[in-house]
C-alpha cells in the first residue's frame, strides 16, 4: 500500500512537471526557440528541438496517465530527466558563470542553473524510484494479464 502511494505520487508529480513545462514552452514558443538558438549545444537544431522537446514531454505525460503505458512512461521519464540533468550539469561545468537563458518553461525558467541542476536531480531520482517500484510491485498486474492472456 505504501509503495503504491509513493509510486502514484511520483507519477502525479512527473505528469504535472511535463504538462506544465510543455505548455509553458508552447505558449512562449518563439521565446523558447530563440533561447535554444542562444545556447551552445542546441543552437544548430533549435527549430527541431523547439518542437521535439514539448512534444516528447506531452507524450510522456500521456503515457504516465494511461495504465497500460505507465511503465514505459516511467522509463521514458527517467531517460528524459537524465538527459536534461546531464545537459544542465554540462552547462554548469563548461560555462560555470554563464548568463545563458534557460530554455525551460514557466517558473522553472526563473531558477539559477545550480538550482535547476538540483531540481533535475530530484526529479531524475523520482523517475528512477518510480521505475524501481514498477519492477518490485505489480501495480499493473491486471493490465499485464489482459495484454498477455
Amino acid at each position: 500500500m505504501k509503495k503504491e502511494i509513493v509510486q502514484e505520487s511520483i507519477v502525479f508529480l512527473l505528469i504535472l512537471l511535463f504538462i506544465y513545462t510543455a505548455v509553458s514552452k508552447l505558449i512562449a514558443f518563439d521565446t523558447f526557440r530563440l533561447q535554444l538558438e542562444h545556447q551552445p549545444l542546441t543552437k544548430l537544431y533549435a527549430s527541431l528541438f523547439s518542437i521535439l522537446i514539448p512534444t516528447v514531454e506531452l507524450v510522456i505525460a500521456i503515457f504516465l496517465i494511461l495504465p497500460t503505458l505507465r511503465k514505459v512512461g516511467l522509463q521514458l521519464s527517467l531517460i528524459l530527466m537524465t538527459t536534461f540533468t546531464l545537459y544542465v550539469g554540462y552547462m554548469l561545468y563548461v560555462w560555470p558563470h554563464n548568463k545563458l537563458p534557460c530554455s525551460c518553461g514557466g517558473i522553472i525558467k526563473q531558477m539559477s542553473w545550480t538550482q535547476h541542476l538540483a531540481f533535475n536531480i530530484l526529479f531524475t531520482l523520482f523517475a528512477l524510484l518510480g521505475v524501481i517500484l514498477t519492477k518490485t510491485r505489480r501495480f499493473d498486474a491486471k493490465v499485464d494479464k489482459a495484454l498477455y492472456a
